[in-house]
């Protein structure tokens, strides 16, 4: 049976120590613990990872997470074994991610490794920016299990390619030819993800989302109207009139002078 770990991620993690660790030299198998820690390792090498009673295998482009006062052991097929490490707090008391214990970080592997060679590299120098950048290698990791599991309710990984690439070009032209390309899908699947993902036809999408947009826009900021249906993708004033009236039930004068009274 996989085994998993709880991370709460609502607040940044602390970074205490991060690099690479070189193992293997003193012998082929290592037992330690870290009392009040986490450790995140991106291994380089082939081994075998033990805790809680569970042996995970262990492979290039491999990621682990092991809470605090756990007793790992490590067992090392070569005499000099190479990862990227990181030690850490959670600080977070919000909404746990469950994500398992060892996973195959596969393309994202990469991604990662440029992500954890950061967190060294600023760890000295900008305690904040170590911190910015392990958070965003254990989203990373949330999302790698998200997308192996396909549990019910989680966005299949090109419907999420997909509505990152709206929100990136959601001031200019978006096509669903377009759209199916960046997420390297057809056009007849793109289509099915966006039903069964958001109940909307990819069209429906997009219009709501660009009026979330201008909605924002209109209520937060002082930039004029014409402006605003030219950074959401829609600069012919008549149009944007008629998808304001039409998804927000009112016109865009109406809808920033109700927020400001």
């Amino acid at each position: 049976m996989p085994q998993y770990v709880d991370l709460a991620l609502d607040l940044p993690p602390q970074v205490v120590n991060a690099g690479v660790g070189v193992h293997g030299s003193a012998g082929p198998h290592e037992v330690f613990r870290l009392p009040r820690l986490w450790q995140l390792h991106l291994y380089g090498y082939s081994g075998v990872l033990e805790f809680g009673g569970t042996r995970h295998p262990i492979r290039p482009g491999h990621i682990s997470l092991v809470p605090p006062d756990t007793e790992v052991h490590f067992h090392y097929d070569a005499p000099r074994c190479e990862h990227l490490y990181a030690h850490f707090r959670l600080p977070g008391e919000g909404e746990r991610r469950r994500v398992p214990a060892m996973q195959d970080a596969g393309a994202q592997a990469a991604v990662l490794s440029g992500l954890l060679r950061q967190t060294v590299a600023a760890g000295t120098q900008s305690p904040a920016r170590a911190s910015a950048e392990l958070w965003t290698v254990l989203w990373r990791t949330t999302a790698l299990a998200d997308a192996a599991e396909h549990r019910p309710g989680v966005r299949h990984p090109a419907l999420r390619t997909a509505m990152a690439y709206i929100e990136e070009q959601l001031a200019g032209p978006l096509t669903i030819p377009d759209i199916a390309r960046a997420a390297g899908v057809s056009h007849t699947h793109l289509t099915r993800l966006f039903r069964d993902g958001t109940g909307h036809t990819v069209v429906a999408y997009i219009r709501r989302r660009r009026m979330e947009r201008a909605r924002h826009l209109l209520i937060a900021s002082t930039l004029a109207i014409p402006a605003i249906a030219a950074t959401v993708g829609i600069p012919d004033l008549q149009a944007f009139n008629k998808t304001c009236h039409r998804e927000l039930g009112a016109s865009p004068r109406t809808v920033r002078a109700t927020a400001g009274s």
